[in-house]
């Protein structure tokens, strides 16, 4: 009896043995499935630039244009011994050179008033005695064929108007020549940083950083260009763009006004990178 119990214990055992391998081969082979994942490469990054040496240069750029705006501003100057008086003087007056104006071809939406001011006029400096009113009335008239700028003046002052408070040319093409400017002002730029790091014995590298005057988009004057001032332009650019098509024609030898070329100016301020 006791050796049929102990294979009976034995064979219950090696039942016992195939189960649990049985139950278990399933787990082992999906583990074997599973592949096993590969090691992950660091990403690389892009070499930045070495802040430690840098040049900074400047560069400047000037187009000059053929203007084909013109904006005049003309004052109708009142007097009167009651306000409601000088007031219908200068209504009267002001009306006569709009009319006038607009007979050229000017549109309404060109002209505008600038300003309108009424103020006493006294017997004399120390006096509070008011003897009459004067109003100081200017408008200002956009003229799109900057060839009729004298003539738009002439029949503003023979229609009544008696003050010519400014005259100004100006382009409608800004944009177009400013982004042109700005490609030249850094090509000079560039150059410069690449001369002055030549002569070092070493090149430029990325651009660390820009910045720009913005007050030197417009310059109707031209002041600076010409006289002493021209050195500044040798290591710089000047350049004369054609005029448009809707552009002045040159005026007249005897007009008292001659648009000639206004200039449009950008100036960067630019630190390279050495490598």
């Amino acid at each position: 009896m006791k050796h049929i119990s102990t294979i009976v214990n034995t064979v219950l055992a090696l039942v016992l043995i195939l189960i649990l391998l049985t139950t278990g081969l399933p787990n082992l082979n999906a583990h074997a499935a599973t592949p096993t994942p590969e090691p992950q490469t660091p990403l690389t990054t892009a070499t930045s630039c070495n802040t430690d040496r840098t040049v900074q240069v400047s560069g400047t750029a000037v187009v000059n244009v053929v203007p084909d705006r013109a904006l005049i501003q003309l004052g109708v100057q009142s007097n009167g011994r009651t306000p409601k008086e000088v007031q219908a003087r200068n209504a009267a007056t002001i009306n006569n050179v709009i009319k006038a104006v607009k007979a050229l071809g000017v549109e309404a939406k060109d002209i505008s008033t600038d300003w309108y001011v009424i103020e006493p006029l006294y017997e004399d400096y120390d006096s509070l005695s008011i003897k009459g009113y004067r109003i100081h009335n200017a408008i200002s008239i956009t003229i799109r064929s900057v060839d009729k700028t004298s003539e738009a003046i002439a029949t503003a002052f023979q229609a009544g108007a008696n003050q010519v408070v400014n005259v100004e040319f100006y382009t409608s093409e800004l944009r177009k020549y400013r982004d042109q400017a700005r490609e030249m002002a850094m090509t000079a730029a560039k150059e410069k940083a690449a001369a002055l790091a030549n002569a070092a014995g070493a090149d430029t590298d990325c651009v660390l950083n820009i910045s720009e005057n913005t007050w030197s988009y417009f310059n109707g004057w031209n002041w600076w260009y010409g006289g002493n001032n021209q050195n500044l332009w040798t290591q710089n650019a000047v350049q004369n763009a054609a005029p448009s098509s809707g552009s002045a024609t040159p005026s007249d030898e005897d007009s008292p006004v001659s648009a000639g070329q206004i200039s449009i100016r950008a100036e960067v301020s630019v630190t390279f990178a050495l490598k």
